[in-house]
């Protein structure tokens, strides 16, 4: 019977009909299953991301010649192909996650809490702080150049702090 509300108890059909659980201790193995395919879903998430991040850096500039002799393989063809995995990771994250979606569509109380407490600590584990360790850049904005006055009366407010320097009027015109 395919329950069309969420229901608590140990007999679960998940996915297919083969997984199906009788026994507490199989209701219990499909739950730690579910959760770990959930921080994995994750944990591709956060691969996926990172190197995404290392395909829009540009080629340092070396020249073409030292490029071929050496790795074989030109910069242009080695971003193409890099976002060729990177597309196929999409692909395998997006099927996990349509996957995990079936899974709770069993409406299964305890099914569905696994897949959430794994995406959550899939998260806390590979995906939470830390983006600015791994975002790369290549050609730093200057100091100079990142601070932008906003001028108002005689003031200018940079960064949040406010220093009194000259500053021309703003002429508003209607």
């Amino acid at each position: 019977m395919m329950h069309m509300t969420f229901y608590w108890g140990r007999r679960v059909t998940v996915l297919f009909d083969w997984w199906r659980t009788e026994t507490w201790t199989g209701y219990a193995l499909t739950i730690v299953v579910v959760l770990l395919a959930a921080a994995f879903y994750q944990y591709l998430e956060d691969r996926r991301l990172r190197l995404r991040d290392l395909c829009l850096l540009k080629p340092s500039p070396i020249p073409s010649s030292a490029h071929a002799p050496l790795l074989g393989i030109s910069p242009a063809r080695r971003s193409a192909a890099a976002r060729v995995a990177v597309a196929a990771l999409f692909g395998v994250n997006s099927a996990i996650g349509y996957m995990l979606m079936l899974v709770v569509m069993s409406f299964n109380g305890g099914v569905f809490i696994a897949v959430v407490v794994g995406l959550a600590t899939g998260y806390l584990a590979f995906r939470s702080g830390g983006e600015e360790d791994f975002t790369a850049v290549e050609n730093p904005v200057p100091a100079h150049d990142r601070f932008f006055p906003v001028c108002c009366n005689s003031l200018c407010v940079i960064l949040h702090k406010i220093t009194p320097i000259e500053c021309k009027p703003i002429i508003h015109v209607m």
